[in-house]
């Protein structure tokens, strides 16, 4: 019985390992959402404290102008939502999206490895007692 409990122990702690990972993709993608959002929605930019009409600031990515935010709203709106912003948030989410997938894909690959050897030993019992 000792096998098995270890077995059962092992099989616990890759299911475990595999939640990490699952954890880890899940704020891997949230970290993709938020870049998402920093560069596919408009927003508004204040251009003092007190402002009561704040400059409304096209997306960063559908622009018409040639460059994005530069027409009217000018400066406000380019210091409100910079690049390195949204290129860090992306860069923040490749090493946890990379931990993750592989913390997944070993608590995936060890918990068939393990249902792969308790079908083997299983296969060997049924052929000892046919052959008995």
């Amino acid at each position: 019985m000792r096998s098995r409990d270890f077995d059962l122990d092992f099989r616990y702690q890759a299911e475990k390992t595999r939640k990490w990972g699952l954890a880890l993709l899940s704020l891997a993608g949230l970290f993709w959402i938020w870049c998402a959002v920093l560069l596919i929605l408009p927003y508004q930019a204040e251009s003092e404290p007190d402002d009561d009409t704040p400059a409304t600031c096209e997306s960063r990515l559908f622009t018409d102008a040639g460059t994005a935010n530069t027409r009217e709203s000018g400066e406000t709106c380019a210091e409100e939502r910079d690049w390195p912003e949204a290129l860090a948030v992306l860069g923040v989410s490749i090493p946890v999206s990379v931990v993750g997938a592989s913390i997944f894909t070993i608590g995936t690959v060890s918990r068939r490895m393990s249902a792969h050897g308790q079908a083997i030993r299983e296969l060997d019992k049924l052929t000892e007692k046919t052959r008995d």
